[in-house]
């Protein structure tokens, strides 16, 4: 039982981000259902002969307890939530450690499959070569002036003053973005002289991304309003659109196509498995 009552808390978290009593009649009929299939897993994973000498790490129980303990603000949180689900500590940490067993076990048969070599990986990169396409980027620094009427140096028109003042002066002497982005920018990256970094578009506010894209390498924009205030910005260097190369993704992408290999695996012969024990067949 404190199987099926785990799985329908944990279910209940990741399907609704609700606790089980806070459900609504039908979440509540889902939750349990999806709790009772997990549960049925859960027996015929670790019955199987794969699961024979399977171990968790030390302290692994442990670190997920104080995962999920983490998400409440205090310990009496933590204990009133496990007490409205009907679970105590004790009960937790076993339903836990089969929980952490079944995805060991899955582990070990996927480990099966192998790693997916060199060969194969550049094989599936030239038969996929536009999924690897590396978006147009620009470098940009920023000077931020916040608009807040609550405060006379931020009043709108004070504002606005106060950051064309700041334009004129990089006009006259651009080279001193840098500096006065230190000295007066209301942005954290005023510490960094304004460095936003390596911007693909689509990463900031709307204003500043159309303005940005606009923008030679080395050019100083005008004044720039967004909702948050009024920006300066400058484009230090246009990193082009382009396909990133096979040399460039080979370790990553081995590495996803090894994992991806593993996980169907694993489903494969849990489907198996499951139609060998019960008649029935795991779909996702």
């Amino acid at each position: 039982m404190s199987a099926q009552v785990y799985y329908e808390l944990k279910a209940a978290l990741a399907l609704f981000s609700k606790s089980p009593g806070a459900l609504e009649d039908a979440e509540s009929k889902r939750v349990k259902a999806v709790a009772r299939r997990y549960t049925e897993i859960e027996a015929v994973v670790l019955s199987s002969p794969e699961a024979q000498g399977v171990c968790l790490a030390d302290g692994a129980v442990d670190k997920a307890i104080a995962e999920i303990r983490g998400r409440y603000e205090d310990e009496g949180g933590f204990t009133l939530e496990l007490e409205a689900a009907g679970l105590d500590l004790t009960s937790l940490t076993t339903a836990l450690q089969r929980d952490l067993l079944v995805e060991a076990v899955m582990e070990r048969v996927g480990a099966r499959a192998g790693t997916v070599d060199d060969t194969e990986a550049e094989i599936f990169y030239y038969a996929h070569v536009d999924r690897f396409r590396a978006p147009e980027r620009r470098t940009v620094r920023h000077i931020l002036v916040t608009v807040n009427e609550q405060y006379p140096d931020n009043r709108r028109e004070v504002a606005s003053r106060r950051i064309r003042e700041i334009c004129k002066r990089l006009n006259n002497k651009p080279e001193r973005f840098e500096e006065q982005a230190m000295k007066h920018s209301e942005c954290p990256t005023a510490l960094n002289g304004g460095l936003l970094g390596e911007m693909p578009r689509g990463t900031l506010y709307p204003e500043l991304d159309a303005v940005l894209f606009e923008m030679k390498a080395g050019q100083l924009s005008d004044v720039v309003e967004s909702e948050i205030g009024f920006h300066l910005l400058r484009c230090d260097a246009i990193q082009p659109e382009r396909t990133l190369s096979y040399a460039e993704v080979a370790e990553s992408l081995r590495q996803q196509l090894t994992e991806e290999r593993s996980r169907k695996d694993a489903r494969r012969w849990l489907t198996e498995l499951l139609k060998r024990t019960s008649g029935e067949v795991v779909t996702s």
